[in-house]
């Protein structure tokens, strides 16, 4: 509380002599917001079918965002998952309490490409560089009408940017844990008709500590060590830490559209992406009577503080026309591919040590191509129909292979184990926009895919031997009817109810692993996933600049994909849950002309788990990883040259464990409540060139998101406009 009295106190101070001089602004018109991802066509915000937010290019640089998905974070209904920082190489998205523990129940989207990949359905977000972005649009509910699966609790579609004309842009910028990063870009547009477009950029830091060592004893005789406890309040010990875990991405984006005529366009766009984490030398906190360290005894081994590297590549290709037919009628096509070169990690094995030892390395590689037709044409010139057909094909293979020596990733010897799987979709989709009243629309929208998974297989050397499975084919059906009213000029009304599915992936459906003594069986026979879905809510205008929106959202799911507990040591997952999740979502707007805007949102969500005859102990708990209150708020004021921002957010626990046993707070392994406050300053001397200075979690506060969450950060840059 007494940090936000003192936020409150700093935004007074900050803006209110300001605020008294908004009796000067003059009046001034302004465009309203479109929007693409709620109907696949261009649409005020104010009549989307749904709960729409835009995050803009102006939004990204007024804040610290170093990782894309950040750019979320402040949305109302948006849970982004990021537990230490760049480090992190699976962070995720979770939206209106849908549970996303791989990411794969968010749709993620860049300019119609789906890049939810084709192993497990999840994205790696490392490499994905805010400046080559223009907007983020991120529709809440399902949207499985228009886009199929993973579009459970919501979309997120990353629209990148295209120049209108010659732009050339430098950036260089240095902060907290060692890192650095440096952006180029150029862009150009050529006589009228061609535009292109390429950027690098690059990200270095060396991290912090953030995988502790905790164990449930201690080596007799030693001293150094730290009483803990686990997330569940056992007494535990900590040891040590795996070193400073740090991370380098850089991202290659190359873009080009030419103007055929002007109803008739052509793009065509590479991406190449990279990303790697690392960890540096251990360190042991136990000393013995001589004052030496101590890395193993009395059940502590060295390999304990042992973690490997990791990382990934993926190219990401798109192509795509739109042109008009039959005088109204608009036809987009396109053509994409997701492609992971590779995803790796390596893990030290028992017996390893700090300089050597047995290890292995896991080697992920898929594919998935996609192709899309969609046709958008009038009827009676009040009505609009979209009409389309979607096909997707996935493949993957995951490889372990040993590795004499952990520390050296080209040392692999035998293959332990493979992996691999196919699937693909076929869909049609079909919606109506109708005009019913001058000022009530309705949209009435129905899909239908045939989802096939074939040619998977197992072969577990020493182990359970070769398996091959046979193919499985499922139909779902996903329907949608939404109402857009607007009954004064500054009152919208909105409701939709609708049905969203998600197929297992091959990860699910064929990856069986051993950690910890214990395994994870996949499971060929998984069905997909469900969700039946309602929401209504109210935008309301009240005086000048201020919007007032309020939503409540309802969520059933079936079949939800689970691990059944099979005996001590085996897990299996199955179809065995059903859910439900509901809430409301609060958002307030102030703005003062084109200089001032304040904003806060508050979400509150009730998650729980209804049914689950695999381990009837859940029923009644909370959905893990879904915390049940969010709440953001900040200002962002434009003086001249100067621009400053203050941001606030809070999450409320989250637990990890589905029995809701994990109670315990601020150790390592919890997920903890949190509070963080942000700011940034920019100032630009010139027009061609800006300064700016970052600090994130200026309250430094402590807790834990499993990982050791970032403390205070600071980070400083410069960009250069030619």
């Amino acid at each position: 509380m007494k940090k936000i009295v003192l936020i409150c106190a700093m935004m007074c101070l900050l803006l209110g002599p300001i605020i008294g001089a908004a009796e000067e602004v003059k009046e001034e018109i302004e465009l309203e917001e479109i929007v693409v991802t709620a109907t696949r066509t261009e649409k005020p915000i104010s009549e989307a079918p749904a709960s729409v937010s835009v995050v803009t290019k102006e939004d990204i640089e007024k804040r610290n965002i170093q990782a894309l998905d950040n750019a979320v974070n402040l949305l109302p209904g948006v849970f982004d998952k990021r537990g230490k920082g760049l480090m992190d190489s699976t962070p995720r998205v979770t939206v209106r309490g849908i549970p996303s523990p791989g990411g794969n129940r968010t749709l993620i989207l860049m300019d119609g490409l789906t890049l939810n990949d084709a192993y497990t359905g999840g994205l790696r977000w490392g490499g994905l560089f805010p400046e080559n972005m223009e907007r983020i649009e991120v529709v809440r509910g399902p949207f499985s009408s228009l886009y199929g699966g993973y579009a459970m609790g919501g979309v997120v579609n990353i629209i990148t940017k295209m120049p209108e004309k010659r732009e050339f842009i430098l950036k260089g910028g240095y902060g907290s844990d060692d890192l650095w990063s440096a952006y180029a870009s150029y862009g150009d547009r050529f006589m009228d008709r061609l535009s292109a477009f390429v950027s690098y950029g690059y990200k270095h830091t060396n991290g912090y500590p953030s995988s502790l060592v905790v164990r449930s004893s201690v080596p007799a005789g030693t001293t150094g060590w730290e009483p803990t406890t686990d997330k569940y309040g056992n007494p535990r010990y900590l040891v040590g830490d795996r070193g400073d875990n740090g991370c380098w991405e850089d991202s290659i984006d190359f873009k080009i559209s030419y103007n055929f005529t002007p109803e008739t366009k052509g793009r065509f766009s590479f991406m190449r992406t990279r990303f790697k984490y690392f960890y540096d030398d251990p360190e042991t906190y136990l000393l013995d009577a001589a004052g030496n360290p101590v890395w193993s005894g009395g059940g502590l081994r060295e390999d304990h503080f042992l973690s490997g590297d990791g990382g990934n590549i993926q190219n990401l290709y798109n192509i795509g026309l739109e042109t008009v037919v039959f005088k109204d009628a608009k036809l987009k096509v396109s053509f994409g591919v997701v492609d992971v070169e590779e995803d790796w990690w390596v893990s030290a094995l028992r017996g390893a040590t700090r300089f050597g030892g047995p290890g292995e390395v896991n080697e992920t590689t898929s594919n998935s191509y996609q192709t899309e037709l969609q046709l958008t044409f009038p009827i009676f010139e009040r009505h609009l129909i979209t009409v389309g057909t979607a096909y997707r094909y996935d493949q993957a293979t995951s490889k372990t292979h040993d590795l004499l020596d952990w520390t050296d990733e080209d040392s692999k010897t035998t293959l332990k184990y493979k992996c691999e799987g196919k699937d693909m979709t076929i869909a049609l989709f079909l919606q109506g926009e109708i005009s019913i009243l001058d000022n009530l629309t309705g949209y009435l929208g129905l899909r239908t895919d045939w989802w096939k998974t074939f040619d998977g297989m197992i072969n577990e050397v020493g182990g359970m031997g070769y398996k091959k499975y046979g193919s499985k084919s499922e139909w779902a059906l996903s329907p949608k009817l939404a109402l857009v009213y607007k009954p004064f000029e500054k009152t919208t009304l909105r409701g939709c109810v609708g049905r969203a599915f998600r197929p297992p992936s091959v990860y699910e459906l064929y990856k069986t692993w051993t950690r910890w003594g214990r395994t994870y069986e996949s499971n060929p026979d998984l069905d997909p996933e469900m969700v039946t879905s309602l929401d209504f809510g109210v935008e309301q205008g009240l005086w000048k600049g201020a919007t007032f929106r309020a939503t409540y959202f309802h969520n059933w799911i079936k079949d939800l994909i689970y691990y059944k507990d099979v005996s001590p040591t085996l897990k299996k997952r199955i179809n065995a849950g059903r859910a439900e999740s509901n809430g409301v979502e609060l958002e307030m707007e102030q703005r003062v002309g084109d200089w001032l805007r304040l904003f806060a949102n508050y979400t509150y969500t009730l998650a729980k788990m209804k049914e689950n005859p695999a381990k009837p102990a859940t029923e009644g708990k909370r959905l893990t990883h879904v915390p049940e209150r969010m709440a953001n708020f900040g200002g962002e004021l434009t003086y001249g040259p100067l621009s400053f921002m203050l941001t606030g957010r809070y999450v409320s626990k989250q637990y990890s464990d589905d029995e809701n046993r994990d109670h315990f707070e601020g150790v390592y392994g919890s997920y903890d409540p949190y509070f963080v406050v942000d700011t940034k300053i920019s100032y630009s001397p010139f027009k061609w060139a800006t300064i700016s200075f970052s600090v994130d979690n200026i309250f430094d506060e402590d807790y834990y998101c499993y990982y050791k969450a970032p403390e205070r950060t600071f980070f400083g840059e410069i960009t250069l406009r030619f």
